[in-house]
């Protein structure tokens, strides 16, 4: 049955593949030829499908690939007009690195629709694991698609997320152990913040601070946690004290404070003079850990077999 199951997901893959929008477009800087695809991902209940965005060099490959995750506003207006528009020079930059970036939109969330599925309840007594673990079903779906497609190497993976979806990146990593993932990115993560309210000071701090604990002895990649110093969601010594919980348990972590960015440094990541500050960190953290960022030269792009033995 299982097998029956992983067959199905591949062939829906390679129909995507087929059959997705295309888009080309030229990078007048790197000159890294870049190729979109709008794409629908089941989902791993069957009832609904993942609105999924893919950015990725033109070429044969195989490249790694990034599941890029988008946050969770706080207005369910907002949340229905969420896109990866919003993180699409971040894909860009990866993309230009050799990257096939993954950006889907999880139930509740844009295109995707349906009904919100991460609420984690009352700020006295919220449930994140709850939540987290249905923003993870989404996430798992798009990472299990992204590895079944020919171009990519399905043992170079790395999870990244904004916000919640940096919340929802570590706990995926930890909670699913996902095969071939090698890292995790995490930018302003967090739950739980409303910069109209209460800037800086998200609630329940301490029931998501236990969630890092166990994540801390659960995840098995290194983690980049990365924040500015005027993140009006999450101040410097909540994220801290999240962090600190998370290394903690055993986990291999770095935490990256930047000085203040803008109006709000909750958006340093997709802003695209933001990136000017976070991609040292982000170079700085993967050389560390060997995983490959380099960025592409065009004639690497020309088409070539793929690597014997390659897993996708």
């Amino acid at each position: 049955m299982v097998r029956g199951i992983s067959l199905l997901v591949v062939l829906v893959a390679l129909l995507s593949w087929a059959i997705g929008n295309i888009a080309y477009a030229q990078d007048d800087n790197a000159g890294v030829r870049l190729i979109e695809e709008e794409v629908r991902v089941p989902a791993r209940s069957g009832d609904y499908t993942i609105a999924t965005r893919i950015l990725r060099p033109e070429g044969a490959g195989p490249y790694g690939a990034i599941v890029l995750n988008h946050g969770a506003p706080v207005s369910a207006d907002e949340r229905r007009i969420e896109s990866p528009d919003m993180l699409m020079h971040t894909a860009t930059i990866f993309a230009q690195r050799g990257y096939v970036v993954v950006m889907p939109l999880r139930r509740g969330f844009g295109a995707t629709g349906g009904e919100f599925a991460e609420d984690a309840g009352s700020c006295r007594n919220p449930d994140y694991r709850r939540g987290e673990s249905a923003a993870a079903d989404d996430v798992m779906a798009a990472y299990n698609y992204v590895r079944t497609l020919p171009y990519v190497d399905g043992n170079r993976m790395i999870l990244a997320g904004q916000s919640a979806g940096g919340v929802t990146s570590i706990f995926t990593a930890g909670a699913r152990a996902p095969q071939g993932l090698v890292a995790v990115l995490a930018f302003a993560a967090g739950r739980g913040g409303n910069p109209t309210r209460n800037p800086g000071v998200p609630c329940a701090v301490e029931p998501l601070a236990k969630v890092f604990d166990e994540l801390g002895r659960e995840v098995k990649v290194p983690v980049l946690f990365h924040y500015a110093q005027n993140d009006l969601y999450f101040n410097p010594n909540t994220s801290r004290l999240w962090y600190d919980r998370f290394a903690a348990g055993g986990a291999r972590a770095e935490y990256v404070l930047q000085p203040p960015f803008g109006k709000d440094g909750h958006y340093i990541f997709s802003a695209d003079s933001g990136v000017g500050v976070w991609l040292p960190a982000v170079e700085h953290f993967f050389a560390k850990y060997g995983v490959p960022f380099e960025p592409m030269h065009p004639l690497q792009q020309a088409a070539k077999p793929m690597l014997a033995g390659a897993t996708n």
